[in-house]
């Protein structure tokens, strides 16, 4: 209820129902889809929205969202250890990073065509995240894989 009254307070001035403006900036956020890819998924719809609008949403609405969800995250402890193997995935071989705490659940993850960078990319984002001070006992899950960009 915190989370819908925040967001009325951010987009007051906006004249899209809340609903539409949600589902806009959570296909952008969670899919990897261009604006312009939501603009005509919209469309479809019956929408009509200029993809620019649908930036300008996600400026806004995205922080309001991470605030919200930040104290629903787990906590993750100091102690735990990376996980590396392949796997198959619809015939294919990849690369498969986790990070897996202590009890044996998984923190963070990276599914790639090919290992390369990934795994150091991971470690580090751990290390760093380890050493944040305030954000010591928690890290943030990243979906990998699924930004824009990263798709293989």
């Amino acid at each position: 209820m915190v989370m819908i009254e925040a967001l009325r307070k951010v987009i007051k001035r906006m004249h899209y129902p809340l609903e539409v403006m949600l589902v806009c900036v959570r296909w952008y956020a969670a899919c990897p889809l261009s604006l312009r890819h939501i603009e005509e998924m919209m469309a479809e719809r019956g929408v009509v929205v200029d993809h620019a609008t649908f930036h300008r949403w996600s400026i806004k609405i995205l922080p309001v969202l991470a605030a919200a969800f930040r104290p629903q995250k787990r906590p993750v402890g100091l102690s735990w250890r990376m996980d590396e193997t392949y796997v198959k995935v619809g015939g294919q071989w990849k690369y498969l990073c986790r990070a897996v705490d202590r009890t044996g659940a998984t923190i963070d993850f990276l599914l790639r065509a090919h290992r390369g960078l990934a795994a150091a990319l991971l470690r580090a984002r751990h290390r760093t995240a380890r050493r944040a001070g305030d954000d010591h006992q928690r890290q943030e899950r990243c979906q990998h894989g699924s930004h824009r960009g990263n798709a293989r």
